[in-house]
C-alpha cells in the first residue's frame, strides 16, 4: 500500500469510521470505472471479438444486469455524485472482486482496433484490494477488503486482538456459544449484527454469573467474583462494582429486553464502548477462574 508524507511523518490516520461520506464513494466510484474501462472486468463477463477470435474487453451491459441482480440496492450505473448507502457499496466492493482480472494482452485485431484479452485474477484481485484499502485508510473508515476480496470491518487493535485470541471454554455449551457468536457478529459491518452480538454478551454475561455453586444467582456470583480475585480485597471489590454496573446498565438500556422504559443506544459507537467494556470483565473472569479467556 502506498503511503504518503502525513502518514510516515505523523503516523497513520485511525480507522474509526463507519459511514462512507461522498468524496471517498467519489474515489472508489473512480476506482472501478476505470476496470470497467480497461476491460479488467472482462474475467467474469468477457466481451467477445466479433470475428470470434476470442475476448476483447469487459461486456460492460452483462456486468449491469448481474449487478442489478446480485446487489439490488445499487443501480447501475450510479453517478459519483449519488452517494449510496454504505453496505450498499461494501457489496458493491466485494461483486467487483468477484470479476476483476488484470487484462494481459495477446495479438493485435487491426480491423477492429483491439487487442485479444486473457485475465490474471490473482494479479487483478490483489491490486483491486490494494487501492481500495489505500482509499480505506487515507480517509480513516473502519473497513477493508480481504486478500480474498470480502469486506470486514476493522476492530480498535486491543479489542481486535483481544477477541482473536480469547478461548471460551466455561464448561457450558450454551454460554460458549453465546460469546462465540458475539465474537464473530462484532466485527461485521451491519449495525443489526453488532447490536445483536452486544446483546449476545450480556445474556453470556448473564450465564456466566450462574456457572459456580450456591443457593441462588446472588451467591454464585459471589462464588465466581471470589475466585477471580481474593475476597475482602480491594480488586475483589472493584469487580463487584463493576459487575454491579454491568448489570444495572443491562436492565436500564434497550440491550437484552425491549420495555418501554428502557432507554435506546443511539449510536453505533455506543454499541461498541459497552461491548468492550462488557468484553474486557468477562475475559478477566473466565482468566482468572481457568475458564479460557
Amino acid at each position: 500500500m502506498t503511503r504518503y508524507f502525513t502518514d510516515r511523518e505523523y503516523g497513520e490516520r485511525p480507522r474509526t469510521i463507519d459511514v462512507i461520506d461522498e468524496r471517498l464513494w467519489g474515489g472508489l466510484h473512480s476506482l472501478i470505472d476505470t476496470r470497467l474501462g480497461d476491460g479488467s472486468f472482462g474475467y467474469r463477463f468477457p466481451e467477445q471479438c466479433p470475428d470470434g477470435y476470442g475476448p476483447s474487453g469487459c461486456d460492460s451491459q452483462a456486468f449491469a444486469r448481474m449487478l442489478r441482480a446480485e446487489v439490488p440496492f445499487v443501480e447501475w450505473p450510479v453517478s459519483h455524485s449519488e452517494l449510496p448507502e454504505t453496505p450498499a457499496i461494501l457489496d458493491l466492493l466485494e461483486f467487483c472482486a468477484t470479476a476483476v482480472g488484470q487484462p494481459i494482452e495477446g495479438s493485435y485485431h487491426s480491423f477492429f482496433g483491439h487487442h485479444h484479452l486473457s485475465w490474471d485474477r490473482e494479479a487483478g484481485l490483489t491490486r483491486l484490494v490494494g487501492d481500495a484499502n489505500l482509499l480505506f485508510a487515507r480517509n480513516g473508515v473502519a473497513y477493508e477488503l480481504t486478500a480474498e476480496g470480502r469486506e470486514r470491518r476493522l476492530l480498535p487493535q486491543p479489542l481486535a486482538d483481544a477477541l482473536s485470541w480469547t478461548q471460551f471454554t466455561t464448561g457450558d455449551a450454551e454460554t460458549d456459544r453465546l460469546l462465540e457468536i458475539a465474537r464473530r457478529r462484532i466485527a461485521l459491518p451491519k449495525s443489526e449484527n453488532r447490536v445483536d452480538a452486544l446483546e449476545k454478551l450480556w445474556d453470556a454475561f448473564e450465564r456466566l454469573k450462574t456457572l459456580e455453586p450456591g443457593a441462588d444467582k446472588r451467591a454464585q456470583a459471589d462464588a465466581l467474583l471470589d475466585r477471580a480475585a481474593a475476597p475482602g480485597s480491594n480488586f475483589r471489590r472493584v469487580l463487584a462494582d463493576e459487575a454491579a454496573a454491568l448489570t444495572k446498565i443491562g436492565n436500564g438500556f434497550r440491550i437484552r429486553h425491549s420495555e418501554t422504559t428502557q432507554e435506546p443506544l443511539t449510536s453505533l459507537d455506543q454499541v461498541d464502548y459497552l461491548f468492550g467494556r462488557m468484553f474486557s470483565f468477562i475475559r478477566m473472569v473466565l482468566r482468572a477462574t481457568g475458564r479460557g479467556g
